[in-house]
Formats: C-alpha cells, sequence, structure tokens
C-alpha cells in the first residue's frame, strides 16, 4: 500500500490531493476510467487492462447509485456504490477508486487531471466528456476491445433461467 493512502477509495478531492502529490513526487502518469461496474463481468476486466496498459495509475470513477438508477432504471444498481468501488479495488490493475454524481466525469476529470481518459469501445461515435480532456490536456483512449458482455443482459440471462 503507497505512503499517501490509507485505502484506495477516496473522495474525489482527496484523491486528487493524493494523485497531484504522486504526479509531482514520482513523476507518474494517470489514467482514468469510469462506469457503473453494476455486477463486474469479462468486458469490465478487458477495459480495465486496457486503460491500466494507457498510464502509472488507473484510478476507476465509479457511478453513484442514483446515477445508475437514472441511467439505467428500475432495479439498478444490484449493489451500492461503495461495494462495487471495494469489487473494483481489489483488481490487481487498479489503482484508486472513487465514486462521483454527476451523470458524466466532466467535474472528476476537471479535479483529477488525468493524462489520459478511458472509455470502452462502444464509445467509437464519441465520448460525452472528450471537450472536457482535452481542455485539461488529456489524451481520449478507447479501450478494452469489441463489447460482447454487459450486465443487463447477464440480468436477463439470470432472470430467464430462474
Amino acid at each position: 500500500m503507497s505512503r499517501y493512502q490509507t485505502s484506495p477509495i477516496m473522495e474525489p478531492e482527496e484523491l486528487a490531493t493524493v494523485l497531484s502529490t504522486r504526479r509531482r513526487e514520482e513523476n507518474l502518469t494517470i489514467a482514468l476510467a469510469n462506469g457503473c461496474f453494476d455486477l463486474l463481468h469479462p468486458g469490465h476486466i478487458a477495459f480495465l487492462q486496457g486503460a491500466a496498459a494507457e498510464a502509472d495509475i488507473l484510478v476507476v470513477g465509479i457511478n453513484a447509485d442514483d446515477t445508475v438508477r437514472a441511467l439505467k432504471g428500475r432495479g439498478r444498481p444490484i449493489m451500492g456504490a461503495l461495494d462495487r468501488a471495494r469489487l473494483v479495488t481489489a483488481l490487481v490493475m487498479v489503482d484508486y477508486a472513487t465514486v462521483f454524481d454527476e451523470p458524466t466525469a466532466d467535474r472528476l476529470i476537471e479535479l483529477l487531471r488525468p493524462d489520459v481518459h478511458c472509455k470502452g469501445t462502444d464509445y467509437n461515435s464519441g465520448v460525452p466528456e472528450e471537450a472536457t480532456a482535452h481542455r485539461v490536456g488529456a489524451r481520449i483512449a478507447l479501450v478494452g476491445g469489441p463489447k460482447t458482455h454487459n450486465t443487463t443482459d447477464i440480468l436477463h440471462t439470470i432472470q430467464e433461467e430462474a
């Protein structure tokens, strides 16, 4: 565990301070990936592996429960944001996670100032946070390969089998 933290899950403002210090003292690059991560599946793993390959430190922004509900509908999220953050930070490629309340990661990008903002390959027609990423000097990387898994389909399969 790094000397800069007691937990890999932090509030966005605290994480911004830690990342700024690490960038300055250790000259490390930072990648930011974000999503719901409502039911961890192989597509998430491929996405996070791809994102981790883009920089020295991988930060994952976890959508807050109300945001997931607004994006995905009734019955979602399956797990609360802190549990989703715990699952994601248990993965070897993830260094830090934070929960954010906004519908996009724009505020998180402004606050954390990553070197690269990673999105899944399903965003090939445009990344919602692209303007903000470019404004702070971050490049956009589409990572993780083709999207062949998603939580909604997995939940439908479970419901059909029940």
